[in-house]
């Protein structure tokens, strides 16, 4: 199939990153907007098993084997039996961009009933500034028909460069256990065609379902932590590359959690999001080891994982302070 990067946005310089454990027929229904981008999948659980892809995708395939070969002893940062594997696609990749996407993930419709093409909504949002110091009541000033409204000050309309764009999501609300108990039947229904920054020093609930950022910019920062098989939670990998918590030990830790990334402040010789995140690593070793001895061993696989870049991403150091 011919495209033209004008068609497709980025489509050198993005990669769709997909954890799976199944065949991927779900890719039928994203082909018109996925099939010009190249593909990273990485299989959960048994490496012996096949996993099936649709004919026509450009893609790379790891399984754990491959993981623990390319790895070696670093492969211990990367978690095995749940989607926060994902996050070994951004390690490999090359791309200044990431999407990923989950793999029961189907195209929305929007209530004229077009189908939405929630990849190009991201692509839109990385390349236009995020404005996190001053709310505009228009929502997003670069919107078509939006701008700045009277009262911005001129000083920060320029904005600062688009790290993370946070999707959401239709029928299925992303509720945590004992939500989802009192409110089994709640399917979500609402469209919202808006797109908002999150203010600065402001922390939001991630999901990893329908997510993409700035991979040359933060991606050392987006590891989805250690989770599933033979650690005690599950299913808030997620939270630690954004701040969200779902399940049982997670609902009680987090009172005490979010309070210490309020309270987190870096000192001014991390220039790099690698030298922050080893920093990081060694305060949630230090003030959040006292909770559980989980986060010592999180803290561990933190610095792991920032060695395990490095290896196979000598050349990116990204400054986070520009001046």
């Amino acid at each position: 199939m011919a495209t033209s990067n004008s068609n497709h946005p980025l489509k050198d310089d993005l990669d769709i990153v997909i954890p799976t454990i199944r065949n991927l027929d779900f890719l039928e229904m994203w082909r018109p907007f996925f099939q010009p981008y190249h593909l990273i999948i990485v299989q959960d659980g048994d490496p012996s098993r096949s996993i099936k892809v649709p004919d026509g995708f450009d893609y790379e395939l790891y399984n754990r084997n491959d993981i623990n070969k390319i790895l070696g002893p670093e492969a211990s940062c990367i978690s095995f039996k749940d989607s926060a594997c994902r996050c070994f696609g951004y390690m490999v990749s090359k791309k200044k961009y990431i999407f990923t996407i989950d793999d029961d993930c189907f195209v929305a419709k929007d209530p004229t009933g077009k189908d939405i093409n929630a990849l190009a909504q991201h692509i839109k949002n990385l390349l236009n500034p995020s404005t996190p110091y001053f709310f505009n009541t228009l929502y997003d000033p670069f919107s078509d028909g939006a701008d700045f409204v009277r009262g911005y000050p001129f000083s920060l309309r320029e904005g600062i460069p688009t790290a993370v764009s946070h999707g959401l999501w239709l029928n299925i609300p992303d509720y945590d256990a004992p939500t989802q108990l009192v409110k089994p039947r709640e399917k979500n229904t609402r469209y919202v065609d808006a797109v908002m920054t999150i203010p600065k020093g402001t922390l939001f609930p991630m999901c990893g379902m329908n997510l993409a950022f700035d991979r040359k910019l933060i991606g050392p920062a987006m590891y989805f932590g250690l989770m599933g098989d033979g650690q005690p939670i599950g299913r808030y990998d997620d939270m630690w590359a954004g701040w969200c918590v779902k399940e049982y030990k997670g609902i009680f830790w987090q009172e005490e959690i979010i309070p210490f990334f309020q309270a987190t402040s870096l000192p001014k010789e991390c220039t790099t999001v690698q030298s922050c995140y080893v920093e990081l690593a060694r305060m949630v070793k230090d003030k959040l080891g006292k909770i559980d001895p989980y986060f010592v061993k999180l803290g561990d696989a933190m610095v792991t994982w920032i060695e395990a870049w490095d290896e196979l991403n000598p050349k990116e150091s990204k400054k986070i302070n520009g001046k």
